[in-house]
């Protein structure tokens, strides 16, 4: 298990995205929908390689709740070679599951929310 990147959610998605990668220097990696109507866009340092997600939620979505500026920390990304087993790992510190695994194309998904409430994405990404 490694941690990949932190996802941070935004209230304005272009404004985000623009100054991660005009003044932060981060280039966007790829962009998804969730199956739930979010956006997601990835971002990595060219120098460090570190990755940084930026999570938009629609209005009325369950996870669009009132923002406070600087609770924006939406998960960690970690990066595992089996979701169900880092999940029994995790659970067993004091994780409880707060998303039931599911399948994403070839990319598979667990969140897990930690003691102090931060959440915690596990995910397989066969060939990457």
């Amino acid at each position: 298990m490694y941690l990949d990147y932190a996802g941070i959610r935004v209230t304005n998605l272009a404004r985000a995205a623009r100054f991660v990668t005009r003044g932060l220097g981060l280039e966007e990696v790829r962009r998804g929908r969730m199956a739930d109507g979010g956006v997601w866009v990835l971002f990595r340092d060219p120098t460090s390689h570190q990755q940084l997600e930026l999570n938009w939620y629609p209005r009325g979505h369950r996870f669009a709740t009132p923002f406070s500026a600087g609770e924006g920390l939406d998960h960690l990304g970690f990066r595992v070679q089996d979701v169900a087993a880092a999940g029994r790992r995790v659970a067993a510190a004091g994780a409880r599951r707060v998303h039931a695994q599911r399948r994403n194309g070839k990319v598979v998904l667990a969140f897990y929310e930690g003691p102090d409430g931060i959440w915690v994405e596990l995910f397989e990404a066969p060939g990457v």
